[in-house]
């Protein structure tokens, strides 16, 4: 019977679309990365299919007919807000508060720098139309709605070309009436419309973030529509009978239909699996409850956390610089990002060498791809250092062109720098490398981690060129490269779970608890996570409900989360269990707390999981054959030069067995460098695991 044997997870970056196919029959996993197609990703989706199928000897019909769930990850509604190709959006708020995308959370970054101009809203003030209305922060009605000339701004709306519209007004999220009937106005007089609510996706207290969120969704609506609904069309005509899943930035996955209701949730779709794949993989291989995860793309290196076996989220997700760009303000896996990766391009600029932020991306890309390629980037140098076989370049489906990286490497930075051509590619890797380092660094600090107790994941296709270098830099207890490394976020969303979030308004204190108001306010976010759950049509035991309280200690600015071990809040014990979360919760990300101190509690979230799986994904598939046993080729390491450095097939390195650097060990996605005095062990789960040998770790 169809739909019974295969999963197919994808995730589609700016330089490749990684693929990831696991055979339950067969518990083999088959990972291919094949180049993003820009003015078409949907036919680079169905490339890397045909690439997936070629492996198993099937047909791309059969292989998708066969398919039960095909999640997808995606960076195009981020993409799309980077570029300004969102839709033409309206903005509808309270009268008197047209400026709430503007001032943000606290104005100026630098109030005295006059030469820098003020950052630009989310929205226009020529698109935002102020509401004749007013709710008070209790509920009740201070303006009723002036509902004729609502009406007539709707007119305005639509003659302004509008392509989208947000709602989001003042205390909505006390009582969302004003709201739902704006809404029922705009299906009347502004049919064809998409819009959000407010008080709908994001029903928090702080306007900023809610109304941000709900512009990004309304401006997401048409593209992420037409996106979705393309590819479940072309995937069905392929012959896809499956579930088609999308990766959401909070870490889990939901069906094609409720993202495109909802398309605010997939802004950081693609590189929030990672640590999802890598706490997994350091579970099954190491045992360590913090681990810090890198994924190394094409464009950027992703750095996230995981603490006490928890993947760290934030709700202060900037889509660019902080308080210069615009905040998500929604829950979300927290990944750093930096301009370092494979095809990051290498430059001297006024005598100082430079590498990314800006990146070859999938065309041209690098120099060594033949694509008409001029600029040197990091995938260049270990070109030209020896890392990768330019005749084994992706399984050996395309041969990588040496003589000419090592031409634009001498041309555009020994030349200039006065430096052999090994030496100055062996520069521009250091300094890539230093980028991650100083990247994993301020993510940690902010967190109170020491990167010494922790295991490095390293991820992506460039994952493996300087991982030991990384992880000796950080002095971090080893590092490990999954055998889905090189497709780390792809593997993550293999094995990521259904997932949804519900939330709502609701202050209380610890002093003077409200058992019945809070009561019927959870009691309604858990019957609506129940309700999920059950269409889903994941069995219960499968199932994991949650509730959190988002609490600070009073006039504290920020809460934060605190997740609690029961579903109602019905006993002061249950209050007691709440406040000692808290202070523990607050101990641990600030170093402080005061147990003889009352929480506030200002909202209240629960989380609804399903597991689509209940085992882990199988043993890789070795890819293409590649002669077996020891073979040698030169490769350039700062501090020794050129040395004849030992080279393994992945699968040809027995459990348990350890190699000895200066070596390479090769796949047909990925190469892993261990540097001479590192040792490389392969772990019963098909991970390396990375140590330098030595006191300098």
């Amino acid at each position: 019977m169809a739909g019974n044997r295969y999963t197919i997870a994808t995730d589609m970056g700016g330089t490749f679309t990684d693929l990831v196919l696991e055979d339950r029959h067969t518990d083999q996993v088959h990972i291919v990365k094949s180049p993003t197609v820009l003015d078409d990703p949907i036919r680079g989706i169905l490339d890397a299919v045909d690439l997936a199928a070629a492996e198993t000897g099937v047909g791309r019909r059969e292989l998708l007919a066969d398919t039960d769930t095909f999640v997808h990850g995606t960076t195009r509604a981020l993409n799309a807000i980077l570029t300004g190709t969102t839709a033409r959006t309206a903005f509808l708020t309270t009268r008197g508060h047209p400026d709430v995308l503007l001032f943000r959370e606290g104005g100026r970054v630098d109030p005295f720098d006059f030469t820098r101009p003020y950052p630009a809203p989310l929205v226009p003030r020529a698109l935002t139309w102020e509401v004749a209305e007013r709710i008070g922060a209790d509920g009740g009605v201070v303006t009723p709605l002036d509902e004729a000339a609502l009406v007539a701004q709707l007119r305005e709306i639509v003659a302004a070309g509008v392509e989208a519209v947000a709602v989001c007004l003042l205390w909505s999220i006390a009582n969302p009436a004003h709201e739902r009937r704006i809404g029922e106005l705009l299906e009347d007089h502004a049919p064809g419309i998409p819009y959000t609510l407010s008080h709908r996706l994001n029903p928090i207290v702080r306007e900023y973030r809610r109304a941000c969120s709900t512009v990004l969704d309304a401006s997401l609506k048409p593209l992420m529509t037409e996106y979705l609904e393309a590819m479940k069309r072309r995937l069905t005509a392929e012959g896809l009978a499956g579930r088609l899943l999308i990766v959401t930035s909070g870490g889990g996955v939901m069906d094609s239909a409720a993202v495109a209701a909802a398309p605010v949730h997939v802004i950081g779709s693609g590189p929030a699996m990672a640590p999802i794949a890598g706490r997994d993989v350091v579970d099954r291989t190491t045992g360590h409850q913090t681990v810090l995860v890198a994924d190394t793309g094409g464009t950027s290196y992703d750095v996230g956390v995981v603490r006490d076996g928890d993947v760290s989220s934030t709700r202060e997700a900037w889509l660019g610089a902080p308080h210069l760009s615009h905040m998500t303000g929604l829950p979300s896996v927290d990944i750093k990002s930096v301009g370092a990766g494979g095809g990051s391009i290498a430059a001297v600029v006024s005598g100082l060498l430079t590498v990314g932020p800006r990146s070859a991306g999938a065309r041209p890309g690098p120099v060594c791809y033949g694509q008409g390629g001029t600029e040197p980037t990091v995938t260049d140098a270990a070109v030209v250092l020896g890392y990768l076989d330019p005749d084994y370049f992706l399984g050996g489906r395309v041969t990588l062109d040496i003589a000419a990286a090592t031409r634009a490497i001498e041309e555009k930075i020994a030349g200039p720098l006065g430096f052999s051509t090994s030496d100055a590619a062996a520069a521009i890797m250091r300094l890539a490398t230093e980028h991650m380092v100083r990247a994993i660094e301020d993510t940690t600090v902010q967190q109170g981690i020491d990167p010494a107790a922790a295991v490095l994941v390293a991820g992506g296709g460039a994952g493996g060129f300087n991982a030991v270098d990384i992880a000796s830099r950080l002095r971090c207890v080893a590092a490990v490269i999954p055998d889905t490394g090189s497709v780390l976020s792809a593997a993550g969303a293999a094995i990521s779970d259904l997932s949804s979030d519900f939330a709502a308004a609701c202050p209380a204190t610890t002093q003077d608890f409200d058992f019945a108001r809070v009561g019927a306010v959870t009691d309604g976010l858990v019957q609506r996570a129940r309700e999920f759950v059950a269409s889903t049509g994941v069995a219960d035991e499968l199932a994991d409900i949650r509730l959190v309280a988002e609490a600070r200690y009073p006039h504290q600015v920020w809460e934060v989360e605190v997740p609690l071990p029961t579903l109602r809040i019905s006993s002061a014990a249950d209050v007691a269990a709440l406040a000692d979360a808290f202070h523990k919760t607050h101990e641990k990300l600030f170093a402080i707390s005061d147990p003889a101190s009352v929480v506030e509690v200002v909202g209240w979230r629960v989380r609804a999981s399903c597991r689509t799986r209940t085992t882990p994904l199988g043993q890789v598939d070795a890819g293409p054959a590649r002669p077996r046993g020891q073979r040698t080729r030169p490769v350039y390491f700062t501090g020794h030069g050129e040395v004849q450095a030992v080279v393994r097939a992945h699968d040809d390195i027995a459990p348990g067995e350890v190699v000895e650097g200066p070596a390479i060990v090769e796949t047909p996605v990925t190469v892993v460098v261990v540097n001479p005095h590192a040792t490389a062990t392969r772990a019963s789960t098909g991970a390396l695991i990375l140590r330098r040998n030595g006191d300098d770790r």
